[in-house]
């Protein structure tokens, strides 16, 4: 008679690939362990099959572009709301070999996920670009000026011609088909990957200011109007960075 595997060998191979045969005969084990080992992987597995479902409806865009043997980028900006720093967007082109499920709206995403998507999002596409518009241009224009300016930069900034855009909400000042996508970065891969990429870029950056500007929490709040950040205005004033046209900025531009 054979021998069963012990419950510690089927938890191993549950990490692998097992086969049909062998899930097959484990479900036919009395085990309690055994079919505890089972739900989980059933679980994963449900969960890993509605990611990808969901992965290849938000490429609906792209890939109707792709059948008519055109090119688009997915472009995204992050840094409307906060009272400090720059507006960011980011300009995606990706191909059909990218395969990043996870890649969604980055206001979705835990930070150490985002981080890690940045890195893999970069290796993956056919091109990325940045386009940062100062708080100085942010007060000229306004916010959604800036915003389409700096999509406009991001785009220009692309190594390869794109021949359409997809856009979150938004539209450019450019000659160039546009999908203007209503929360553009939870159905289109393309714009998620931009939004993921222009947060971590903003939020590096307003890293950085915190080291020229400490006192604000810039580094925690990327410039958002926190507690900490709106103690630092009332003890130290505005920077350089801050947005004069802000209403809580305003208040210490006048005192």
């Amino acid at each position: 008679m054979i021998k069963p595997p012990t419950i510690a060998q089927i938890k191993e191979s549950l990490t692998q690939q097992p086969s049909v045969t062998d899930i097959a005969q484990w479900r036919l084990d009395d085990r309690a362990g055994v079919q505890k080992l089972l739900a989980a992987y059933d679980k994963r597995l449900a969960k890993a099959q509605a990611q990808m479902q969901a992965f290849e409806e938000r490429l609906y865009f792209e890939e109707a572009a792709w059948r008519d043997g055109l090119v688009v980028a997915g472009v995204d900006e992050v840094g409307r709301g906060p009272l400090a720093g720059p507006v960011v967007a980011a300009a995606v082109v990706i191909d059909d070999q990218f395969d990043l499920v996870a890649v969604h709206d980055s206001k979705q995403l835990p930070a150490k996920l985002r981080n890690e998507l940045d890195a893999a999002i970069k290796e993956q596409v056919v091109a990325y670009s940045f386009g940062v518009v100062d708080a100085a241009k942010i007060d000229e224009v306004n916010i959604y000026e800036a915003s389409r300016i700096a999509m406009k930069i991001a785009i220009e900034g692309l190594a390869v011609q794109v021949d359409g855009l997809l856009i979150d909400a938004m539209t450019v000042d450019l000659d160039l088909p546009q999908e203007k996508l209503i929360k553009g970065d939870d159905r289109s891969i393309s714009i998620g990957a931009a939004s993921i990429l222009a947060k971590n870029f903003r939020d590096n950056l307003m890293i950085a200011y915190s080291k020229d500007y400490p006192g604000y929490g810039f580094e925690n709040n990327a410039g958002y109007g926190t507690a900490a950040h709106l103690a630092g205005l009332e003890t130290l004033g505005i920077t350089p960075i801050h947005r004069h046209s802000f209403g809580p900025v305003k208040k210490y531009l006048t005192e």
